[in-house]
């Protein structure tokens, strides 16, 4: 039997697609879930506030569950790992979201107490995820993407009304006409596109700095399948007609709701690029040496570790390139 490795895509396992969590799919919709968790030894709160969580040594730092349920907490799923350290096997855990930082009094990183919170930091999921160990990055992820969520999707959209939290945070109800309203995910696709030199086509997008470049990318039409949007984006982006699109891996990127979908796909005209001075202000090819030389010499600045988008660069350099001294995107 092969492992899970072995049957990943070519991309493997990314930053943001790790997970050592099992959500709990078949149970959180119980009538009163939450409620129980909230009071079990093992159970563990997750605290994020403006998308950042309390990190300490490379570590998420969970809380034990204090007085009565808050609303609006959401059930995240229980550790796959046999044992947490700490919280005893398949830790329960728990998300709560706050407009300040809490107090984290009793804290946890690892399973080991906290022994002084002024060495708490308080990070981005950029900032960190490549760093955290498989359960606290496909945690942290889960949090944000479903934190993001709630935060913009407060009432019905069919009558306006004020919804109501329900299956342990998963599903939002609308009481005045019953209306169930999931979390949504909006997928996008991202592409190396290279031509028959084997050059590599990156794009500076005219919301950043004139010296970041990262792969094209854009999001999937309604009726639309993955590879037409490949063909489609990377036209209006670049003027390039592209052929050949193929699937190399995906991570969510809850920033706020995206599901990012990698391809690579060729182009037979590379002299016809053109950035379309609307989403991309200028569109660059490079050899393999020419990207190094770039980036090392602090000419360019690439997407950092926990992007897609720089793994998608780095399958097609064949290595690891310098890390990017400001941009994580």
């Amino acid at each position: 039997m092969r492992t899970p490795e072995e049957i990943l895509p070519a991309l493997g396992r990314l930053p943001l697609a790790r997970e050592e969590v099992d959500r709990g799919c078949e149970v959180r919709a119980r009538e009163g879930w939450l409620e129980q968790v909230w009071t079990r030894a093992e159970s563990r709160v997750l605290w994020v506030s403006g998308g950042r969580a309390p990190v300490l040594g490379g570590q998420l730092v969970l809380t034990r569950p204090e007085g009565r349920l808050p609303a609006g907490a959401v059930y995240l799923g229980r550790s796959t790992a046999d044992t947490v350290p700490g919280a005893g096997p398949r830790a329960e855990l728990i998300l709560l979201v706050s407009d300040d930082h809490p107090p984290l009094t009793g804290g946890e990183a690892g399973g080991q107490a906290v022994s002084s919170l002024e060495d708490v930091a308080w990070v981005g999921l950029r900032d960190v995820a490549a760093a955290l160990t498989d359960r606290d990055a496909g945690v942290f992820v889960e949090a944000v993407a479903i934190a993001n969520w709630h935060a913009v999707h407060t009432h019905c959209p069919r009558c306006g009304t004020p919804t109501e939290i329900t299956q342990s945070g998963w599903v939002r109800v609308c009481p005045q006409d019953r209306s169930e309203h999931f979390p949504r995910t909006d997928p996008a696709i991202i592409v190396t596109v290279t031509d028959h030199q084997d050059r590599l086509l990156l794009g500076n997008n005219v919301a950043w700095g004139p010296s970041v470049y990262s792969t094209l990318a854009g999001f999937v039409e309604p009726g639309e399948s993955l590879e037409a949007a490949v063909v489609r984006e990377i036209h209006e982006e670049s003027n390039l007609r592209v052929h050949s699109p193929v699937y190399l891996g995906s991570q969510p990127w809850p920033f706020p709701q995206s599901l990012m979908l990698g391809y690579t796909a060729v182009t037979d005209h590379p002299d016809e690029a053109a950035a379309d001075r609307e989403e991309v202000a200028h569109v660059r090819w490079f050899t393999r040496q020419e990207l190094e030389e770039a980036v090392s010499g602090g000419e360019i600045t690439l997407p950092g570790s926990a992007s897609i988008s720089r793994a998608l660069i780095e399958h097609w350099f064949g290595g690891a390139l310098p890390e990017p001294r400001t941009l994580q995107n």
